[in-house]
């Protein structure tokens, strides 16, 4: 939990009580690989804070995964519309391997506002830093061609080619594993 309390303070100005409203909000999770922090068609009702390991977003077509985002440590995971709307996910979220995961209960939080300004702040700010990084892969498909995306995955996260299989990056970019492979060779 200390990567977690020095990842707030960076955030936002913490104090001590408002951590200790915050602990409550708070259950500390493992996941194994392939193991689900929200399925598709479920409400989510949680924030979740990757302490390690890293986690995909995804949602099927036609029995394959199309992956929308990847979260590694120190970043939160979530579906925005889902839990400020009780409506169902249209996506998945899975652990990509071993993770440990702090889990923001929704219902707790929202109390925790209630009790500290502090504590609205954080969760305002999360959901800012979700929202944007959610809208800046976003415009990587109205804005970029497909070389583009792959030289800004290159240029911006180096650390998914390290962790991420080709074919899990070839389809976050929304391409085939073949024009992946393409992009990849140096001309």
């Amino acid at each position: 939990m200390d990567n977690l309390k020095k990842y707030i303070g960076a955030i936002t100005s913490f104090s001590e009580q408002s951590w200790a409203a915050l602990c409550n909000c708070m259950t500390g999770i493992e996941f194994k690989k392939n193991e689900h922090l929200l399925r598709e068609g479920q409400v989510c009702n949680s924030i979740f804070f990757i302490s390690s390991g890293f986690c995909k977003s995804y949602y099927n077509l036609d029995g394959k995964e199309i992956n929308t985002s990847f979260y590694f440590e120190n970043e939160f995971a979530t579906n925005i519309k889902s839990l400020t709307t009780a409506s169902k996910s249209d996506y998945s979220i899975k652990a990509c391997g071993k993770a440990a995961v702090v889990r923001f209960d929704k219902t707790k939080l929202l109390e925790a506002y209630s009790q500290s300004h502090q504590i609205e702040t954080f969760g305002r700010r999360v959901l800012e830093l979700i929202t944007i990084k959610q809208e800046e892969h976003s415009d990587t498909f109205k804005l970029l061609t497909p070389k583009q995306r792959f030289e800004n995955l290159v240029s911006k996260h180096p650390d998914f080619l390290q962790r991420i299989s080709l074919t899990q990056i070839a389809s976050y970019l929304g391409i085939s594993r073949e024009t992946l492979s393409r992009l990849r060779t140096p001309r």
